[in-house]
């Protein structure tokens, strides 16, 4: 069997894994308010220090935690997660605040006044509880995607209004997507980098022997 045999089964065993229990965190640093494009108050509550997307095969849950606690009385605060299904333009639109890989095409956005979360208008399941938030999301509000649910692409950013990118006040993850597992492509540039790299260490070892 050649190597790039060898990578097709593999990607053929990945892709039909199973979609349940996948889950992937995002640690972001405390502090990091993203100056010196934001002018909203350095409010600790909307100031992310962890994001994390899970799915069970059914529904994802999103929750976060803050540096602080998720003020009510904050006028404008928002909780945005924006989601990548698939054909998201690239450099994304906040390219002008240094965050040109923050792609998506689905807007989730939880209210901190009045703690409800939609989707498309649809209300979600949500709660929020001190420094922390969660959202419940079905799969099927998303429709028809050019991804797979675990190959979807996540970034949570909360602002303080619905105007301008200088009212976001943090990204997690900074200037990436989070994704329970890689796209196909990247899983192909994986393994046959590995198929590769392997080949070239039989190669080098049979060189030695020879000498």
């Amino acid at each position: 069997m050649t190597k790039t045999q060898i990578a097709l089964a593999l990607l053929t065993f990945v892709a039909s894994a199973p979609l349940a229990g996948q889950t992937q965190t995002d640690i972001d640093p405390v502090g990091d308010f993203n100056l010196p494009f934001y002018v909203g108050p350095l409010n600790a509550g909307l100031d992310v220090t962890s994001f994390t997307v899970s799915f069970d095969g059914t529904n994802f849950t999103l929750g976060a935690t803050m540096a602080g606690p998720i003020d009510p009385t904050l006028v404008g605060g928002l909780y945005v997660i924006g989601v990548d299904t698939g054909g998201s333009a690239n450099p994304g639109p906040f390219a002008n605040i240094g965050n040109p890989d923050v792609i998506f095409n689905r807007v989730i956005v939880l209210n901190g006044q009045t703690e409800v979360a939609t989707l498309s208008g649809t209300t979600l399941v949500s709660d929020i509880t001190g420094n922390m938030f969660s959202i419940t999301v079905p799969v099927s509000l998303f429709g028809t995607t050019a991804l797979g649910p675990l190959e979807y692409g996540f970034n949570l950013w909360p602002r303080v209004g619905t105007g301008n990118n200088n009212q976001i006040s943090d990204f997690a993850p900074d200037n990436a997507v989070l994704r329970l597992v890689p796209e196909p492509a990247t899983w192909m540039t994986m393994l046959l980098g590995f198929g590769i790299a392997g080949m070239a260490l039989r190669r080098r070892r049979r060189q030695l022997a020879a000498s």
